[in-house]
């Protein structure tokens, strides 16, 4: 999919030395940008989705408590 963005032209052009300092052009790096951000937001879904399931969750503890020294026994 095509995308047309209106940006300054200052910013486009420094935006474009970063891209470059990276190896990357300006499209790859909006481009990248676009999945980490679509990628955040699923994780964000997941996130939201696993403390459902632990709220509903039916397992209870029985009194046992973290002790940080028995996490920590080597």
């Amino acid at each position: 999919m095509n995308i047309t963005l209106s940006v300054d032209e200052q910013v486009a052009a420094r935006a474009r030395e970063a891209a470059q300092k990276l190896g990357k052009s300006l499209n790859q790096v909006v481009r990248d940008y676009l999945e980490q951000l679509a990628g955040s937001a699923r994780r964000g879904q997941q996130w939201e989705q696993f403390e459902q399931r632990c709220l509903q969750s039916q397992a209870r503890l029985e009194g046992w408590r973290f002790d940080r020294d028995e996490a920590n026994e080597r």
